[in-house]
């Protein structure tokens, strides 16, 4: 993909799929502790690390084990708003 164009939800979908899983390695996880501690099936653990495909409260409870929940907290966050001109700025 090119770096200028933004990101398309398949593009983020394979980058938290990867990021999980470096994360449960990280924290010394098999899929099936993983599993275990989330109350999330070992089925969609290996689905969401395969392919991405998850259902959102899955995905927030792998979150909270692997220690990454509050990351979820920034979703949709207002952002401050550059100034269009710079007479927008006086």
């Amino acid at each position: 993909m090119l770096s200028f164009l933004p990101k398309n939800p398949n593009d983020i979908i394979q980058e938290l799929k990867v990021k999980f899983k470096k994360k449960r390695k990280e924290l010394g996880y098999t899929q099936q502790e993983l599993a275990t501690r989330s109350g999330v099936s070992m089925g969609s653990v290996k689905r969401f690390e395969g392919s991405g495909q998850i259902s959102l409260e899955s995905l927030l409870k792998l979150a909270f084990v692997l220690e990454c929940l509050g990351d979820f907290e920034k979703v949709c966050e207002p952002k401050e708003r550059m100034p269009k001109s710079i007479e927008d700025l006086l």
